[in-house]
């Protein structure tokens, strides 16, 4: 079975890759069954934290105080996942942002991965829920929830866990959950606001005294717009 991979986790404004934003990232990297380094991270989603993500996390804007935005993250994080395979619960998911911010950044990223959930739904069907904090607490793994390098250590000692447990059940060849597999997710590179568009909002900001809770120059085309869209229907022009 694989036992060396690197386990990522992400925190993130909400669940639409397309949309959303990563606020911290945490790293776990595992040779021979053994963690032998960890790494994370803030990040600068260039927006104030919405209050659910604020509450489940328990991060706050002054903790990203500071923090650098994804595009200057990506080099060291990449680097340190190297060409591992990824570990992850619900592992699309946190590629799925991953691969959204390297492909706006004309960065190539492919890799495997094995999903933690995937295993325990097959093997778990009698616990009534498989989330990772569920899991944890079914196994007794200690668990900082909802923040990153926590998640991540939590899912390293799941995946062990479930080795331990199921991986002689497996049948071997290629459909074995504890074999990675290729991550598939296809992601649009956004383009930046226009000149005219980042010109129409400050006036729109500046005409209706609005006090917005994101950064104009960190908006993306398609972000503008609805922006633009949002203050014309609810203010006029």
């Amino acid at each position: 079975m694989t036992d060396s991979f690197v386990c990522v986790d992400l925190e993130t404004t909400g669940l639409d890759p397309k949309r959303d934003k990563i606020i911290e990232i945490g790293a776990v990297r595992v040779e021979r069954g053994e963690i032998t380094e960890e790494w994370e991270t803030f990040v600068d989603p260039g927006q104030k934290l919405p209050v659910r993500i604020v509450e489940l996390t328990g991060i706050r804007d002054g903790d990203l105080s500071g923090a650098k935005p994804v595009r200057e993250i990506l080099p060291e994080l990449f680097a340190f996942l190297g060409d591992n395979v990824l570990l992850g619960h619900s592992i699309l998911f946190d590629f799925s942002f991953l691969k959204k911010a390297a492909v706006n950044e004309k960065l190539i990223f492919e890799r495997q991965g094995i999903d933690t959930l995937k295993i325990a739904r097959k093997y778990l069907k009698d616990l009534e829920s498989r989330s990772l904090g569920a899991l944890c607490r079914h196994y007794g793994i200690p668990h900082s929830a909802h923040r990153a390098l926590g998640d991540a250590r939590a899912t390293v000692a799941l995946y062990q866990k479930l080795a331990e447990a199921f991986y002689e059940k497996e049948a071997a060849g290629e459909k074995s959950l504890f074999l990675p597999k290729p991550l598939s997710y296809h992601a649009k590179r956004d383009t930046p606001l226009t000149i005219a568009q980042k010109e129409q909002l400050y006036k729109l900001l500046d005409r209706h005294k609005l006090i917005v809770d994101y950064k104009v120059e960190n908006l993306t085309r398609s972000e503008a717009s609805r922006k633009i869209d949002q203050i014309l229907a609810e203010y006029g022009r």
